[in-house]
């Protein structure tokens, strides 16, 4: 048998690295190699583990090259966010798009040049400042953050004025943030909200095998400091409970978690070891869904924001999927609770605070306690959303 201390002979039949059915069908295999064969295997697969180091390499040059890069992306960007704020009124040459106009296009424009416009045309024109309202209609035009998107979201989501990428790549830190600038409003405090997201660009010690590029590890969003009665992470419901003994009915008023967008500030904390019950686990699906949204951010939407907003682009491999017909119930408002024993005199308005989640989707769990999609050269789960509670640190301050 081999000396080489770094593979272990059947570790290879582990449910980590194939699927249930494969295994058995390599059991069945190996029961019928020779065991000098089964040493040959070892010997590629540690082949395959030095082809990851080499390959981890290869991609930690191309995050240092993306952060190189979105140094010279930066004037465009802020050039965009101008012309969004109306700070910056584009030039006839540069509002002229020759690459999508042909002679009919500038027929049928001059035409609507030329029509009459009424009173109430002339007035949205001249009240309107840059692009109103850009964000909400690029992330909307996102199959995936558009689900994340609640009613209640869009007046606050009205004062998005800016998303950007700020990236790390210090040799113990890599990853990306993500900031979200509002104008001030009457929901939060906050003038940015941020999330930050973690990568691990090299093989899992303990998994090398597992390796499929770099993938996110780690999450970290920022509390939010909502103005009161504007949070619009819970709502308010009214549930009737009946008193177990002398069996008269009142009506309290609690707070409730609910599904909005900026759940997604307040991801899942990714555990310190998964067992197999936990990996398969709700908890681990929003986790890879919250990865996957944090890629799809840095990778088109920011990049292509404004192909999102004329709907030019969209998230990928939407066809791949089929719409469900079901529809699910609406949460009642008015809930009636199991009996329970009231003491008197405490018939005053119950409260229970806490941020709700978002289940939309899910994802391919990382190795080793990560969970998530791969970064740009390695595989990506499926959208989804994010959910979580507990304190989060301050969002940056601008």
């Amino acid at each position: 048998m081999s000396n080489n201390d770094s593979c272990d002979e059947n570790s290879y039949l582990s449910d980590d690295h194939r699927s249930s059915s494969s295994q058995k069908e390599y059991e069945d295999h190996e029961q019928n190699l020779p065991a000098e064969v089964v040493r040959r295997v070892n010997a590629l697969r540690n082949l395959q583990v030095e082809h990851h180091k080499i390959e981890a390499s290869f991609f930690e040059e191309v995050h240092a090259l993306e952060c190189r890069y979105l140094s010279k992306y930066q004037p465009l960007y802020e050039k965009r966010l101008n012309i969004v704020k109306g700070i910056y009124e584009p030039t006839d040459a540069e509002a002229k798009c020759a690459f999508d106009e042909d002679e009919t296009d500038e027929e049928v424009k001059k035409a609507a040049e030329t029509a009459e416009k009424t009173d109430e045309q002339k007035k949205e024109e001249e009240k309107a400042v840059g692009i109103p309202e850009f964000w909400l209609q690029v992330f909307k035009n996102s199959d995936v953050l558009s689900e994340l998107i609640k009613e209640q979201d869009e007046p606050v989501l009205k004062h998005l004025i800016d998303v950007r990428i700020t990236m790390q790549d210090e040799p113990q830190q890599k990853g990306f943030t993500i900031e979200f600038e509002f104008t001030a409003n009457e929901y939060f405090t906050n003038p940015t909200l941020t999330k930050s997201y973690e990568l691990r660009t090299g093989p899992d010690v303990d998994e090398p095998l597992s390796y499929e590029g770099p993938e996110i590890v780690k999450s970290k969003g920022c509390e939010i400091h909502w103005n009161k009665g504007k949070n619009v992470t819970i709502k308010m419901v009214k549930k009737r409970q009946k008193h177990k003994n002398r069996g008269t009915i009142r009506v309290v008023t609690k707070e409730v978690q609910t599904d909005s967008f900026f759940n997604f500030f307040t991801p899942p904390t990714v555990p310190e070891e998964l067992d197999a019950e936990l990996e398969d686990s709700d908890e681990m699906r929003m986790l890879a869904a919250d990865f996957e949204i944090g890629h799809m951010l840095r990778d088109s939407i920011v990049p292509k924001a404004v192909l999102y907003y004329t709907g030019e682009a969209g998230d990928e491999e939407d066809g791949d999927y089929d719409e469900d017909d079901e529809d699910e119930d609406d949460d009642e408002d008015d809930e009636e609770e199991p009996e329970e024993e009231e003491d008197e005199g405490h018939g005053h308005h119950h409260h229970a605070g806490g941020r709700g989640g978002h289940h939309h989707g899910s994802g391919k769990h990382g190795a080793a306690g990560g969970a998530g999609g791969k970064s740009r050269g390695g595989k990506q789960g499926s959208g989804g959303g994010a959910n979580g509670a507990g304190q989060q640190p301050e969002c940056k301050q601008q």
